[in-house]
């Protein structure tokens, strides 16, 4: 309250008011606004629903946009999250819906899940993915299926799930989350978490970025403060998208220069120290966290001989160990001991299989 007190009184300007006659518009002949061609009224297409209004606003507009009664917008909507979910939409131009767009695969599935999400009026996205994420197509293997293979090769019979790589915001949550350090706060502004030093000498005006300390180091991707001129390097390297215009789909691309961050920034380095001291000495549990199952037995004994090959490498060069560890090891574990096992977590953070959905 006294920080809202002191803020200064800026005096505000109307800028957007109805007009008891509505302005006259015209199309303009080859573009030109000089040329004044037919008058033109709102509307929305003859193909669709009416407006239902003697003189339509934009109000009434985006009113008729979200009517139950509109069978365009749920559609869309549900498209979206299934393409969010299965990695390719029921339409997979999920940004075009009309003549020269795909036609769904299963339309009465699409017809069924915009009822869905309309049906109780309240749109409630949250309701509608748990429907989506708790149903037996979803929560299929996505192993490949060999009598599929000839039969449906892009899997658009739904047969089995398909396999994704989470986005890029999500890299590094899960990296968070499995090491423990996820600050799972909600909303709040933007935050700066540490990134490679240098970044913004390749543009025309250097930007301030400072690292944050303490629990907003670890939030969430969904919060990284986000330079117009140069966004957030990590989220770049993994697809995230242009702030500057819509992205109805994400790309996903596979470079390896992917590996260097995963590897190398000093986010996910910190990451694989804390998983190491979550599981210090125990492989299967290392295991367990990072990839939610247990490692076969080839993987276990992989493991095992990386820990000691670690250990031995460390043991020689203590300084080096002292380098990779932060802070003080538990009571009574060597430097050695959990560098050598932060190294480990370091190559399971670095897997294929650590940030896709399988």
């Amino acid at each position: 309250a006294r920080l809202r007190e002191a803020d200064p009184k800026i005096p505000k300007t109307m800028v957007l008011k109805e007009r008891p006659t509505p302005r006259e518009t015209h199309v303009h002949k080859r573009g030109d606004f000089l040329n004044l061609g037919v008058k033109v009224e709102p509307a929305t297409p003859a193909a669709l629903h009416p407006l239902g209004a003697a003189r339509p606003t934009r109000l009434d507009f985006a009113r008729w946009l979200a009517d139950p009664a509109n069978p365009l917008t749920p559609r869309v909507v549900a498209n979206r999250y299934w393409q969010y979910l299965f990695g390719r939409g029921l339409v997979e131009t999920e940004d075009d819906f009309g003549l020269q767009g795909s036609r769904p695969t299963h339309p009465e599935l699409l017809d069924w899940l915009a009822c869905e999400f309309t049906s109780p009026g309240d749109f409630s996205t949250k309701r509608f993915l748990r429907l989506i994420v708790t149903s037996s197509v979803y929560r299929q293997s996505s192993r490949r299926r060999p009598e599929l293979e000839e039969r449906d090769p892009r899997n658009e019979w739904l047969g089995r799930q398909n396999r994704l790589r989470v986005d890029a915001e999500i890299i590094r949550d899960v990296s968070l989350a499995a090491s423990g350090l996820l600050t799972r706060e909600l909303g709040g502004p933007s935050v700066m978490p540490p990134q490679p030093e240098g970044v913004y000498a390749f543009t025309q005006d250097p930007k301030p970025w400072k690292a944050e300390v303490g629990a907003n180091r670890y939030r969430r991707g969904l919060y990284t403060f986000f330079w117009r001129s140069l966004p957030y390097p990590m989220l770049t390297t993994f697809d995230a998208p242009n702030a500057n215009v819509s992205c109805t789909r994400r790309i996903r691309s596979n470079t390896p220069l992917q590996a260097l961050p995963l590897a190398n920034d000093i986010v996910f380095v910190e990451c694989a120290e804390a998983l190491a001291r979550r599981a210090l000495g125990a492989a299967d549990q290392l295991f367990r966290i990072a990839l939610a199952r247990q490692p076969s037995p080839d993987e276990r004994d992989r493991l095992l001989k990386l820990v000691e090959q670690q250990r031995q490498a460390f043991t020689r060069e203590p300084e080096l160990a002292r380098q990779v560890v932060r802070g003080e090891p538990p009571a009574g574990v060597a430097p050695a001991e959990l560098a050598a096992w932060t190294a480990v977590a370091r190559v399971l953070i670095n897997l294929d299989e650590f940030i896709t959905r399988e």
